[in-house]
């Protein structure tokens, strides 16, 4: 299979970068259900796709979240065109029969907390890595961050239900005037070992 085009792996790899600032651009609804209409192609462990996302988009919206937020994070996210809530789903095995319908998968977790919270915490979070990679690749900018009261953004935005906050992601055209110099990744021998 042939790699994709560099021009792409830059857009969403080598020159994405982590935005702090942002133009006054808006970001429009359906460029949010085309970033939503990628990720969920994205493999999760029996398909189970526990992550829930709540974009906030109006002033009114930000408003709930200003109190959860760190200071280091207020201004920024305030300023962002749309916040992204990127949870997950402790209930997710309840769509298991409609997402993996060939067995009875739902079987595989009722009843067992601690395999739950794994699974939902590790499925979601890679569903909230593919949401990065599909926000690029619609031509939006990330501020992904921590920094912020997940007990009071649950309360906020999922009270009586079985969703958690794991990360925040603001979006929208960022301005490079708010960029940091690039840091540096490790290298392959640092991170990888080969047997």
């Amino acid at each position: 299979m042939p790699t994709i085009a560099s021009d792409a792996l830059d857009q969403l790899f080598r020159s994405a970068r982590t935005h702090n600032a942002w133009l006054p651009t808006p970001v429009r609804d359906d460029e949010l259900h085309a970033l939503y209409d990628l990720l969920k192609w994205a493999p999760t462990s029996a398909n189970c796709s526990p992550a829930r996302i709540v974009f906030l988009r109006t002033r009114e919206a930000k408003e709930r979240l200003r109190p959860a937020l760190s200071p280091g994070n207020l201004d920024k996210t305030m300023a962002a065109p749309v916040t992204a809530i990127i949870g997950y789903d402790l209930e997710f095995y309840e769509k298991l029969p409609q997402l993996f319908p060939h067995t009875d998968a739902r079987s595989w977790f009722a009843g067992k907390p601690e395999l739950i919270a794994t699974a939902a915490f590790r499925n979601g979070s890679l569903q909230g890595a593919y949401f990065i990679l599909a926000a690029r690749a619609v031509g939006l900018d990330c501020g992904p961050m921590s920094g912020f009261d997940n007990a009071l953004v649950d309360a906020a935005f999922f009270a009586g239900t079985a969703v958690k906050s794991n990360f925040l992601c603001n979006l929208g055209h960022g301005d490079p005037v708010g960029l940091f110099a690039r840091s540096p990744r490790l290298s392959f021998g640092e991170a990888c070992t080969l047997l």
